[in-house]
Parts: C-alpha cells; sequence; structure tokens
C-alpha cells in the first residue's frame, strides 16, 4: 500500500526507517519530512499542520494509509479529515487527542475514572492560581493548559518560581492560547518513565518501557526540552510494574474513552512516575514520544505498519510484538543555544560515512543545500542511536558515534542512560 507520515522531526524519521522495511508497503512519502527522512521516504513539502494540503495530496496520490506523527494535526482533526474520505490512518480523533490537547481534560478524566495522578486544580484566573501557590507552598508544579510544544510545564521549587511560571502562562501569553488556562497540581517523588501501549479503541498492548532525559544539561540540570536522549528498556520499569500501570492507568483509560465516545485509537504514552504509592501518571501524549519513538523503533523485530493497521482495524486483541532482546539509546545532537535561540546554517559533517547494524542516525532538523552539504536547520538536529547486549554498551556505541561527527555549532549531553548504567555497575 501507498503510505503517508506527517512531520519532520526525529522521532518521524524513525517511523519511515521502521516503516519502509514493511513489505507492505510499496511506496511511502513524508510530508514535510527531513535530509535524514529522504533517504526512507520521499517527502513532499507540505507542513503537518496543513490539513487541507494533506487531504489533497492523499487524494490525489492515492494514499491508502497515514501515521500521523506530531500532536499538532492530531488535536486539529487530521484522523478525523481521513475517516471523512474513507482513509484509513494511525493516531486519534481530535475528541481522544484532547487527553494531550488539554492537561486539564486529563485531569478531569482522571478524577473521575479513578486514575491515580497528582492532587490538581484548574484556573482560568491567574489571580486565583497565585494564592492557590501560596496556599500550597513549594515543591508544586505549574502546567499550561494546552498544547506548548514540550515546554508549558514548570516544576517550581519555590513560590515565586510558581508564580512567575503562573505570569509566563498567563499575562505574559508565552504560550499563546495553550496559556490561557493553567493546571496547578502537586509536585510527586520518584523516577520518572515513559510508558507506550497501542491501542485499537478497545484493548491495549503495552510496548516496552524508555526514559527520557527532559533537562538540557548533564545531571539533569537547566531547562526543560523537547527531550535530550533516551534509552529502552528502562530497568525501572519492571514486568510487575507494567502491569499495575496496564491495570490502573492505561486499560481505565482505553474503557474510560470508550465510554465518553470518543475510542482511543493510536499510541497511547503515559508519562510516569514512581512514587511510594505506585505509579502515578504525570501526563497523556497521543503519539510516540520523541526521542522514545527512535530507541523503540531499534528494537521493533515486528512489523509496525501490521501493528498500526491493526490498531486502526481494531484488531490487537490477537496481536503479539516481539523485540530485540537488547538495549538501545539515543543521543540528541541540539544546536548551540538550544532550548532558547539558535542559529541555523551550520554544516554537519560525518553523519552520512555512519552506520552498522548497531548503529542508526535518525535526523530532526536537517536539511541539504544544492551542493548536498547537511546542514542543520532546528533546535534537536540529529538522534544518534546505538544497540547493545546493555544499556553501558549501548551508551558506547552511540557516544563513540558522536565523536565522529564534526559539528561545532552543535551540542549533546554527555550522560544519557546514567541511572541505567549505574544500575548495570551496581549489579
Amino acid at each position: 500500500m501507498k503510505v503517508l507520515v506527517v512531520g519532520s522531526g526525529g522521532r518521524e524519521h524513525s517511523l519511515c526507517w521502521a516503516i519502509a522495511a514493511s513489505p507492505l508497503c510499496s511506496h511511502l512519502y513524508c510530508a514535510p519530512g527531513n535530509a535524514g527522512i529522504a533517504l526512507d521516504a520521499e517527502c513532499v513539502p507540505i507542513a503537518a499542520d496543513d490539513l487541507d494540503g494533506l487531504i489533497a495530496f492523499v487524494q490525489d496520490n492515492g494514499i491508502e494509509f497515514v501515521v500521523v506523527g506530531p500532536e499538532g494535526p492530531l488535536v486539529l482533526g487530521l484522523v478525523d479529515r481521513l475517516d471523512a474520505i474513507g482513509v484509513k490512518s494511525f493516531g486519534p480523533s481530535a475528541a481522544a487527542a484532547a487527553l494531550e490537547g488539554s492537561k486539564g481534560f486529563t485531569k478531569d478524566f482522571c478524577a473521575r475514572y479513578n486514575i491515580p495522578t497528582a492532587a490538581y486544580k484548574r484556573f482560568a484566573d491567574a489571580d486565583a492560581a497565585r494564592a492557590y501557590v501560596r496556599a500550597q507552598g513549594a515543591p508544586i508544579v505549574v502546567k499550561a493548559d494546552g498544547l506548548a510544544a514540550g515546554k508549558g510545564v514548570t516544576v517550581a521549587a519555590t513560590v515565586d518560581e510558581a508564580l512567575s511560571a503562573i505570569d509566563d502562562a498567563m499575562i505574559d501569553n508565552r504560550f499563546g492560547d495553550a496559556g490561557a488556562e493553567v493546571v496547578v497540581e502537586a509536585f510527586m517523588q520518584g523516577e520518572e518513565a515513559s510508558f507506550f501501549a497501542l491501542c485499537d479503541g478497545e484493548s491495549a498492548i503495552p510496548l516496552i518501557s524508555a526514559q527520557d532525559h527532559k533537562a538540557v544539561f548533564d545531571g539533569d540540570l537547566g531547562p526543560n526540552t523537547g527531550g535530550m536522549g533516551a534509552y529502552a528498556p528502562a530497568p525501572v520499569m519492571t514486568e510487575a510494574l507494567a502491569k499495575t500501570v496496564m491495570d490502573t492507568i492505561i486499560n481505565p483509560t482505553v474503557a474510560g474513552m470508550k465510554a465518553d465516545g470518543s475510542p482511543y485509537k493510536g499510541v497511547l504514552y503515559a508519562g510516569l512516575i514512581m512514587t511510594d504509592e505506585g505509579p502515578q501518571l504525570i501526563e497523556y501524549n497521543v503519539r510516540f514520544g520523541d526521542p522514545e519513538c527512535q530507541v523503540l523503533m531499534a528494537l521493533l523485530l515486528s512489523d509496525i505498519l501490521t501493528a498500526m493497521i491493526a490498531a486502526y482495524d481494531g484488531v490487537l486483541g490477537s496481536f503479539d510484538l516481539r523485540w530485540r532482546p537488547d538495549s538501545a539509546l539515543t543521543v540528541v545532537m541540539a544546536a548551540n543555544g538550544y532550548p532558547g535561540s539558535y542559529a541555523k546554517g551550520d554544516e554537519i559533517r560525518g553523519v552520512d560515512e555512519m552506520g552498522d547494524d548497531d548503529l542508526v542516525v535518525f535526523h530532526a532538523g536537517t536539511v541539504r543545500d544544492n551542493g548536498g552539504r547537511l546542514l542543520a536547520n532546528g533546535g534537536r538536529v540529529l538522534n544518534i542511536t546505538g544497540m547493545g547486549p546493555t544499556v553501558s554498551a549501548a551508551q558506547e556505541k552511540a557516544y563513540e558515534a558522536v565523536r565522529k561527527i564534526d559539528w561545532p555549532g552543535g551540542f549533546c549531553r554527555s550522560d544519557i542512560g546514567w541511572r541505567a548504567v549505574a544500575r548495570e555497575s551496581e549489579g
């Protein structure tokens, strides 16, 4: 079948890389794609949020299946538009995508269905939000309600920091309409993990777990980013804990969305924290994480396209996924200055020469100039992904490749995977 992947980041490159290997895929397109994706798919210059342009392309080119990578077009209703013209897709409807599109919606949903998460209140008035923060004290968490490109969450160590976060969102409009409302919630202590499940509206099957590194600098210091690296599987997520997550968080969510008339199809990404009371939901995303998707695709042995079609068709209940019995670790190389302002257009050398059975470089913010040179074109630019029998081995493979890349305008964390590596050295 003809397949279109929507998006342009490292997540979408890893999806294209995996889908291109499927015997079901006769021709793969990506809109808009990037320089690395162009090696695995035919890139078409249509923005991910240009729903009219995407629908026209699907109709004009006989596309039979669409994989929606980022959250934006899902929240805008791309899947609903595709359903209306009879084209299958991977991703939730706009109504179901509210699980990411509105943090307040998700908190209210969790309260209705007894899904474990932090205590919270929603505010559309800044003065009321400030008064609540002063009454509760710190540490405390302030979240912009809507989509804020992964940057709308402040874990405030002090009351003043929380008040500033409220002002940023509600007074200074730092996140636009996404910050018109905020959710203020209790701080939860524990190790975080990313948990993914494929859903078909009725049932869900878990993928292997992963762990992201949000802070920009080593030691988990500095501002949060879209993600500076990830590894899978995450040792913190034991088999027993995974069962608990399915029983108390994922399955009740799938059942609750169906009961509410918005059956959830696609991948459900639960950001979790392991507290003394057990796993608790931090937030939901309605698409694969980036860069977690990169390590998941590196380890998946099953045909991802077949699994995605099964999710749409509602037959995941009889589906099984096979995984490479290894670890994978990805290091994000970002432009100097990220997550603040950064320059574009720097040449990157050394990338095209690398890659083997245990190493793949997924592109995020890259383009090629007319001479074929690889140029940086975003904040997060490359995802260097290594594989090995342990997280330590995968880490060594990835950083060995990082050292071979000639890009003075970029940087990366040097400690991706540190928690798992410490566990392995202790064990």
